[in-house]
């Protein structure tokens, strides 16, 4: 289970006991003050290498300080245990690395996390951190926070800082918190809020909010929110056991909060995909080009060449006009929004999938796997729109299901809102993972 790339005990000794003494005067600076937390390895985390979980990436970029989202969290008195594992460079949905190990699945060690921020969501699903950091371009928060059974928060795009990530200068990666709850999530995301100086004066975000706890309040605006289903996409999924618990999910929603489901049509689901492919294909490229080339290109894994060759295929016009179409699809989605306030999905369109053995040295790439996991998570990505996953329940093998909730831009408090009042309706079904570390049980 290589949870994590880079780990130094005597740093986490260091950062505890700091914080115990803070505890021991009577002086903590927050509530996520001595909380164990693992930070992706395409997040700066000083004094660790950020590798991307390759083999040579800290060889050509060194790492000198945090990440801005890094040294929030460190602020607030975080305990950041180390870097994270995950699919080399992102590039890929499973999470699989032949390099570092790939990271297990805690509820079926035969079985993929997802990607690419597996270590994050697994660590966090087997109780060893209560909290993880991850990058999300393509889903890769969303989709092993869904495959591990926890929650993976995807904000707005400028929401949150991305400096201090090895691909912070694209159009549609964030960093984004995976916890074990939403209030968990919140928490971590209050942390680490905050855009950039260049975003705040592009993008102009609307000012941050959280939902107010007060039950008489919550059950009046959940009762207002009005739900948007797109059924054939909805039950557009490998089992359908993963569209029934989503539809029970809904149907619980509705009955205690009394939300409206509405039926809509995203038009355009296929160019939205190719305008997505383009768009993080060739800014990943330009992003790694400079030190792939270098006679470094042997050094990867044989899915990342080969993501890579094809993303080399993509012209500075078919990027243009991915983002032609780019502009069409907010526009339709901009429409739905004026009918509906959230987008409902399943988060990926198929449970788990199982590990083969030879994957585990060489690395696989498998485009319909890829296409199950990412087919409901492409527009928050494409189109800056924040999204969420909360675990609803499992299939007939134990494995977890996820239920995605779509935004508005800059709409966080109601995804946050909507995503604790699911999570209250599904928790009876919740289960600890097969490898599951209580480190709060005193031996």
């Amino acid at each position: 289970m290589p949870y994590l790339i880079s780990f130094d005990a005597e740093d986490v000794r260091k950062q505890a006991a700091a914080s115990t003494q803070r505890f021991e005067e009577g002086n903590p600076i927050s509530v996520l003050d001595g909380i164990f937390m693992a930070i992706k390895d395409d997040i700066d985390c000083f004094p660790h290498p950020s590798k991307g979980a390759s083999t040579f990436y800290h060889e050509v970029r060194e790492v000198h300080k945090d990440a801005v989202s890094v040294s929030r969290l460190r602020q607030c008195g975080a305990i950041l245990v180390g870097k994270a594992n995950m699919h080399e460079f992102g590039l890929g949905t499973t999470g699989n690395n032949p390099h570092y190990g790939t990271t297990r699945n805690p509820h079926a060690e035969d079985r993929y996390t997802g990607g690419s921020s597996s270590g994050p969501a697994a660590i966090v699903a087997s109780g060893l951190c209560s909290a993880a950091l991850g990058t999300d371009g393509g889903g890769s928060v969303r989709i092993p926070s869904s495959l591990c059974g926890v929650v993976g928060f995807k904000t707005t795009y400028g929401r949150t800082d991305i400096a201090g990530a090895l691909c912070d200068s694209g159009t549609v990666e964030i960093i984004g918190p995976i916890a074990s709850t939403v209030e968990d999530v919140m928490l971590v995301y209050a942390a680490i809020l905050g855009a950039s100086p260049s975003d705040r004066y592009s993008l102009k975000p609307g000012p941050p909010c959280f939902p107010n706890g007060a039950p008489q309040e919550n059950s009046s605006i959940l009762g207002s929110l009005r739900l948007g289903k797109y059924t054939e996409w909805f039950n557009d999924v490998f089992s359908s056991e993963i569209s029934e618990k989503c539809e029970d999910a809904l149907n619980l929603i509705t009955k205690f909060h009394g939300c409206e489901v509405k039926e809509i049509v995203v038009p355009e689901l296929h160019p939205m995909q190719v305008a997505h492919m383009v768009s993080i294909g060739s800014e990943s490229l330009a992003s790694l080009t400079p030190d792939c080339e270098d006679g470094k290109l042997t050094r990867l894994a044989y899915d990342t060449r080969t993501n890579l060759a094809l993303f080399r295929s993509f012209s500075a016009s078919d990027y243009v006009a991915a983002q032609c179409i780019r502009r069409r699809i907010m526009h339709y989605h901009m429409e739905i929004f004026k009918k509906v306030d959230v987008i409902v999905t399943p988060t990926t369109g198929m449970t788990a999938p199982k590990i083969p053995p030879s994957a585990l040295k060489d690395g696989e790439t498998n485009l319909q796997v890829t296409g199950s996991l990412m087919r409901f998570i492409m527009a928050p990505n494409l189109l800056g729109l924040p999204a969420i996953t909360i675990p609803i329940g499992y299939d007939k093998e134990g494995l977890p299901i996820g239920l995605q909730l779509i935004g508005r831009p800059w709409a966080e408090a109601t995804l946050l809102r909507l995503a604790s009042a699911v999570e209250e309706l599904c928790t009876k079904s919740k289960k600890r993972p097969a490898a599951f570390y209580d480190i709060l049980k005193v031996e």
